[in-house]
C-alpha cells in the first residue's frame, strides 16, 4: 500500500547512523539496513529512520556492499534499491535473502514502466514490499508521504523480526536460487465469527477482490488457483493499493499469469466475461449503469477512502448496488481497513465475501478487519482460497 499515512511525530534518537552501526541497539529495536546508490537518499533515510527511533545499522552504495554487511549487521529491514552500480538490487535480493531468509526487504524504485516491472518480479523473489521514491533528490527530500510511507513500512516489517531475531550465516552464500515467500507479519490471533454461507440464488456475475500489502503475489496466487475456465465465466475487477504505473504493469502480469485480457479500468469501458479490469493508481474505480442499464467501469478523482485512492471501499458498494447478491468477493493482505464497508454493504445484499486468513496474511490488517467485523463467510489460508471462489463461482465445491 503506497497511500498516505498519518505521520508519527519524531522522536529523539541516542545515536547517529555512522555510530549506531558500530553500536549495540537497545533489545528488540528494529535494525535497518539502506542500500542505495544516492549520498542524498542515504543520508535522508538514515535521518528519518533514526529521528523515528529505529537503528541504522549501515548503510550502503551498492548491493554488493549491502551483501557484504549482512552477516556481520544482522538487519531486520533491508531497504533496497532497484537501480545501483556494481551489483543492483535485483541481482542482490536473492543473495541477502540466502544470507538472511526472514530478513523483509523493501525494494526502492522511481515511477517508470521498467522499474515497476522489476519491483513485481522482486515480489515474486521474495521481496516483502515495494515503496515509490520520486524522481528527484529534491522530491524525495521535500515528499512528506513518502517519509510516512518509508517509517511505515520499517514499523511494520521489522516488528516481528526484531522479536524473533535469528542468527544468520556467518557469510552470504553466492547465487541466486528460488526463494521462500518472505515470512508473514501478522501472528497475534483474533476471535471472529463467521457468517452462514450465502445462498447463491443466480450465476455470480462479478468476481471482487481487494487487496495491499502482500497483495501481488497473493492475487496472483489466487487467480491461478481459480483458473482461467471459470474465471471466464464472468468479469474479475481489483483494488490493489499501488501507484500511478505499477498498476497497468500489474495488470500486465495478472493476465499472463492466467492467459486472460487484463489492464486498467477505462472510464465508460463496458464489463465482459473473462477480462480482469484493475483500478488504475491514483483513481477511484466504481461501476455505474451505462446505455441499456449495463454495467460500465466508473473512475472518478474523488477524495481519498481510507487514506487510500483507489480504495476497495468504492468498488464494493457499487457492485452491491449494481449486482446485489450475484456479487462473489474475497479480501487479502493488507494494511489498515479499507474494503470492510464495501464488505458490509455486499453482505446486506446477500453476497458472499471470503477474507485470507492471519497466519498467511503478510499483514492482516484489511482481512483482520472484515472478519473481526463478522462479515466473512470464510477466512481461509491463501492457497485455499482459489479453489474455494472457483467453487462459488462454478456451483461445484471443491
Amino acid at each position: 500500500m503506497l497511500a498516505a499515512t498519518p505521520q508519527q511525530a519524531p522522536r529523539p534518537v541516542s545515536k547517529s547512523p555512522a555510530t549506531a552501526a558500530a553500536g549495540q541497539p537497545a533489545p528488540g529495536q528494529i535494525r535497518v539496513l539502506i542500500a542505495d546508490d544516492s549520498v542524498v537518499v542515504r543520508g535522508l533515510v538514515a535521518r528519518w529512520i533514526g529521528e523515528a527511533g529505529f537503528n541504522v545499522v549501515g548503510t550502503a552504495p551498492n548491493g554488493r556492499v549491502a551483501i557484504e554487511m549482512m552477516a556481520r549487521l544482522d538487519p531486520d529491514v533491508v531497504l533496497l534499491d532497484i537501480d545501483m552500480p556494481e551489483l543492483d538490487g535485483t541481482e542482490a535480493l536473492p543473495r541477502i535473502l540466502a544470507a538472511s531468509p526472514s530478513v523483509q526487504v523493501v525494494m526502492m524504485s522511481t515511477l517508470t514502466t521498467r522499474n515497476a516491472d522489476i519491483s513485481l518480479k522482486c515480489l515474486a523473489l521474495g521481496a516483502v514490499d515495494y515503496l515509490a521514491k520520486p524522481e528527484s533528490n529534491r522530491g524525495v527530500t521535500t515528499s512528506d508521504a513518502f517519509r510516512a510511507d518509508l517509517i511505515e513500512r520499517v514499523r511494520l516489517f521489522g516488528a516481528t523480526r526484531a522479536r524473533g531475531r535469528r542468527p544468520v550465516p556467518a557469510a552470504p552464500v553466492p547465487g541466486a536460487g528460488p526463494v521462500a515467500a518472505p515470512a508473514p507479519v501478522s501472528r497475534l490471533s483474533a476471535p471472529f465469527t463467521l457468517r452462514p454461507k450465502a445462498r447463491m440464488t443466480s450465476p455470480p456475475r462479478v468476481l471482487l477482490i481487494g487487496s495491499s500489502t502482500g497483495g501481488p503475489r497473493a492475487v496472483g496466487e489466487v487467480l491461478e488457483k481459480i483458473g482461467a475456465p471459470a474465471l471466464r465465466r464472468l468479469p474479475v475487477l481489483i483494488v490493489q493499493h499501488m501507484p500511478p504505473v505499477f498498476t497497468a504493469v500489474f495488470a500486465e502480469h495478472m493476465g499472463s499469469r492466467v492467459g486472460l485480457p487484463a489492464g486498467e479500468g477505462k472510464a465508460d469501458e463496458p464489463l465482459q466475461p473473462g477480462r480482469i479490469y484493475v483500478a488504475p493508481g491514483g483513481r477511484h474505480m466504481g461501476l455505474a449503469a451505462g446505455p441499456g442499464r449495463e454495467p460500465v467501469i466508473r473512475l472518478d478523482d474523488g477524495p481519498l477512502v481510507n487514506f487510500c485512492r483507489p480504495a476497495v471501499d468504492v468498488l464494493f458498494k457499487d457492485a452491491a448496488a449494481l449486482f446485489g447478491a450475484a456479487t462473489v468477493s474475497v479480501i487479502l493482505t493488507g494494511m489498515g481497513a479499507d474494503g470492510t464497508h464495501g464488505a458490509r454493504a455486499l453482505v446486506e445484499a446477500g453476497g458472499p465475501v471470503l477474507a485470507q486468513d492471519e497466519a498467511t496474511s503478510t499483514v492482516w490488517g484489511m482481512p483482520g478487519s472484515v472478519a473481526k467485523a463478522g462479515l466473512a463467510q470464510a477466512v481461509l489460508p491463501l492457497p485455499e482460497i482459489g479453489a474455494a471462489l472457483r467453487g462459488i463461482i462454478t456451483g461445484q465445491p471443491a
